[in-house]
């Protein structure tokens, strides 16, 4: 393959804008400069790391090499295009296959040579060694400024708030408990140990309960079930609604709303004393295996036996339907 209707590439890359990093308008300048001012497609990564070929214009001057448009490829530095041995060796590879030139123009490659292939393998084995010690050397940092109680950041744990404080000259924020929140975790244990305590008790009387049929219990539940679907088939109206329809739908939504509320008022009624007994087997089912249950198995299992839960400081009050 020649080189006539080919062009010439500039790739640049840069992760983070700092001190010791070159722009990457620096970057293309020396490549203009190893060209001699010559025409040439610019490739633009920035805020991308070298780790990898994940890069969407690296990924650009990939295909526009396979498609046979590049006739030489020109980076500032080597580390600028890879930073991998193994991604550095299929590119070269792929360079070899569609007869493309890679400079690098302040490192001063010849890839037209075999002792010029072996030094660009060597360099890239040093970039990758670099990045490595780079990210053991932030890893150490991370842990050692850690052990110290500097806080490096993240999600502030639920229980705890931030309070500033300094150690050995540096401004950081350690974790001190939240009253309020803390008083609000001991009563969600208060809560969880009284569930389980009913929960294991109704293990034993689960057998034994029988079912029995209630006519409006099940014409309740059909009931509910069609407000639902009411419910379901407003909000898929409003669809490119105008505004008389919109405040019509608000309207009807509130009515609704409100009848179902008084409907699953009804339904855990009649249901404090009809469990039915497949419902019965399912609960009976999950309460062995509590601890492996999912949320929504554990939901359901709460909402068939509880009516409702009443915290304070001082107490927890949940009235059952069993």
């Amino acid at each position: 393959m020649n080189n006539i209707n080919r062009i010439n590439a500039i790739y640049a890359r840069q992760l983070v804008d700092k001190k010791d990093s070159i722009p990457i308008e620096s970057q293309i300048d020396f490549c203009r400069h190893e060209l001699k001012g010559g025409a040439a497609q610019e490739y633009q990564d920035k805020g991308f790391s070298g780790k990898n070929n994940d890069r969407p214009q690296f990924q650009q001057l990939m295909n526009d090499i396979e498609a046979g448009l590049i006739a030489r490829v020109v980076v500032y530095k080597l580390d600028r295009i890879s930073r991998s041995i193994l991604d550095f060796a299929k590119m070269m590879d792929m360079f070899q296959k569609y007869n493309v030139e890679f400079i690098s123009s302040t490192e001063k490659f010849d890839t037209s040579t075999p002792m010029g292939r072996a030094m660009l393998n060597i360099c890239i084995v040093f970039a990758q060694l670099e990045r490595e010690t780079i990210i053991k050397r932030v890893s150490d940092a991370y842990h050692s400024r850690t052990r110290k109680g500097i806080r490096m950041g993240g999600k502030t744990p639920y229980g705890y708030k931030l309070e500033p404080f300094t150690i050995q000259g540096i401004a950081t924020n350690k974790l001190v408990a939240d009253p309020e929140a803390t008083n609000n975790v001991r009563l969600e244990q208060l809560i969880y140990e009284s569930m389980v305590e009913k929960l294991q008790a109704f293990k034993s009387l689960s057998g034994k309960r029988g079912a029995s049929n209630n006519p409006k219990l099940t014409a309740a539940k059909i009931e509910l079930a069609q407000v639902d679907a009411e419910i379901e088939k407003l909000v898929d109206s409003l669809t490119g609604a105008n505004a008389a329809l919109i405040t019509f739908a608000n309207r009807k939504a509130e009515e609704l709303d409100l009848k179902k509320q008084a409907l699953m008022k009804q339904v855990a009624d009649l249901t404090d004393s009809d469990i039915p007994a497949d419902m019965l087997t399912t609960i009976s089912c999950y309460l062995d295996d509590w601890d492996n249950a999912s949320h929504n198995d554990r939901k359901q299992v709460v909402n068939s036996l509880v009516s409702f839960v009443r915290a304070t400081n001082e107490n927890v009050e949940i009235e059952w339907k069993i």
